[in-house]
Parts: structure tokens; C-alpha cells; sequence
């Protein structure tokens, strides 16, 4: 009998990613039966208990894709975003708990306040600077608190796919639309293809064996978000201009950290996961978006 592996955020980019990833039958995503949730089959705001859930379907593996993203808006629905990225998580880790699942949760880079020169590690000070990034980190010690010994926490950044609103897609279409566009250079980090970190889950899954903790993910590579753009650009064949603009020319309800590069020698090193680099999977992105 195949294990059972609950997903919820199923409409989300990773979400929609591990469905695609899941589809296929080749090892390992065939050798587990998926189970994905939207929002409405299992609503995360209104505090309602996963045990039904779990009696039901008794997963090996509880993936949770699910969260309040909405970083500018989050500083004027802190409860929402902490009752989503916060309680909901403990509630989904006790349930883990008890019924003897596995936890993946991911996390974000927003945790850190940006103010370091090296790329970050899982045990580096954490100060996130707004609150989508305080609410996630919520969920992180909440999480780990509750079922230390069955959580792998995978903090990611710059997130993009085919699938949703994303940069990628914004920066696509803005290009077609205008002459000029100006993006923030300088704030540090590197893309996620969410197909990339995806596949890293399913190894994790299919490892021999499990190694709970807070693991970094994201694509090679130390770029710009200006640099991201040229680079759509440039894969696009785009016409418009790109230049570069400071983030305090760029007011936003919510603070961005200067610097979120995230280190990935422990996911490396723990599970064997090859990291593409930012740019090839961004050109295997692009081609499926202009392939639709």
C-alpha cells in the first residue's frame, strides 16, 4: 500500500508544482498516494481541528504549502496573518504529532532582518522586520515546539513558477505593456523556482531517512531583484528598459530586508539535493509561461 501524503495550499505555486511533480509516476512521487487540499477543504483561518483529517487518511507525510502571503497587507491584518501562519501551524503540528506524521512546513527568508554580509544558515539570528515575517517565524518555533522530532522546516525565498502571480509573471507583462520599468537593486538574495523546491521535497520524502530540523532552500546563485528583471528581459527578448531604482524610492507598508541569501550546505549535505542554478531554472520557467 502506497503511504499517504497530505499537501494543503494546493492552489498555491509549490502547491500546484508538487501536484504537477505528483503526476507523474515515476519514483518518487509514484511511490506515494497524494492528497491535496485547498483552502476550502481545509480552512486554516477558522480554527477548526485537522483530526477528522488525519483520522481519515492516516499520512506518512503532512506537507503544508498553506500561508498568509500577502506581505504589505499583513501589516493591517496582523491577526489574520498570525492566526493562519502561526495557530493554524500549531495545530497542524500537534495533530502530526499525535498521529505519528511527518511535518514539512515552509518557511520564508523573511525571518531574518537583512542585515548580515554572508549567506544565512539555519542557526543565524533571526529579526524578521515586518510582520508576514514575524508570523511565519511564529509558525517555525510553534511547529518545532510541538513535534521537534517529525518537522523539517524549509525556509525559501523570491518564490516564482508558472502557476499564479508571481515576479516573473509581473515583470513578463509589464514589459509588454510599458516603454521603461524601474526595480529595486539593492536587495540581496536569490529566486526559488517552486518546480526546484518541489523536487526537493519529494527527495525528502523518499530519503532513507528522515532528518527533522530548519533547512534553506533556494536556487544558486546572489542576484538583485534588478538583476532579476534584466534577466527576464534578456530570456524574454523584451525591448523594454530596466533600471535600477534604491529601496527608498520604493516605499512600501511593509520593510524588505536588505540581504536574505540563503545558505544551502546543510540541505545539501543532509539529503544530497542538487540545486540548480537561479538563471537555468529560470529559462526552463520562462519557456513554459510563453509556452501557455
Amino acid at each position: 500500500m502506497k503511504k499517504k501524503i497530505i499537501v494543503t495550499g494546493a492552489n498555491g505555486q509549490v502547491g500546484q508544482e508538487l501536484r504537477a511533480a505528483a503526476s507523474s509516476a515515476a519514483p518518487p512521487a509514484g511511490e506515494f498516494d497524494f492528497i491535496f487540499l485547498t483552502r476550502n477543504d481545509l480552512p486554516l483561518d477558522n480554527g477548526a481541528s485537522p483530526d477528522p483529517l488525519f483520522e481519515d487518511h492516516r499520512p506518512a507525510y503532512f506537507i503544508n504549502c498553506a500561508a498568509y502571503t500577502a506581505v504589505d497587507r499583513a501589516e493591517t491584518e496582523k491577526e489574520q496573518a498570525f492566526k493562519i501562519n502561526g495557530d493554524a501551524v500549531a495545530s497542524i503540528a500537534a495533530a502530526c504529532a499525535r498521529f505519528d506524521t511527518r511535518l514539512i512546513h515552509i518557511s520564508t527568508d523573511y525571518v531574518f532582518d537583512g542585515s548580515s554580509a554572508t549567506p544565512l544558515r539555519e542557526t543565524d539570528h533571526t529579526g524578521p522586520l515586518n510582520v508576514y515575517g514575524a508570523s511565519k517565524l511564529r509558525g517555525e518555533h510553534l511547529a518545532m515546539q510541538l513535534h521537534p522530532a517529525g518537522t523539517a522546516i524549509l525556509r525559501t525565498s523570491w518564490v516564482y513558477s508558472e502557476f499564479g502571480n508571481n515576479f516573473v509573471k509581473t515583470m513578463i507583462r509589464l514589459m509588454k505593456e510599458k516603454e521603461s520599468i524601474r526595480v529595486v537593486d539593492d536587495q540581496i538574495g536569490s529566486p526559488t523556482y517552486a518546480a526546484d523546491l518541489a523536487g526537493a521535497i519529494l527527495q525528502i520524502i523518499a530519503a532513507p531517512a528522515f532528518i527533522p530540523g530548519i533547512y534553506h532552500y533556494s536556487n544558486e546563485g546572489e542576484i538583485s531583484w534588478y538583476q532579476f528583471a534584466l534577466a527576464i528581459k534578456e530570456l524574454t527578448g523584451s525591448p523594454c528598459r530596466v533600471e535600477p531604482l534604491p529601496t527608498a524610492q520604493y516605499p512600501t507598508p511593509a520593510r524588505r530586508p536588505h540581504y536574505s541569501l540563503l545558505d544551502k550546505t546543510l540541505i545539501r549535505q543532509t539529503y544530497g539535493i542538487k540545486i540548480p542554478d537561479w538563471k537555468d531554472s529560470l529559462r526552463r520557467c520562462i519557456s513554459l509561461i510563453l509556452a501557455n
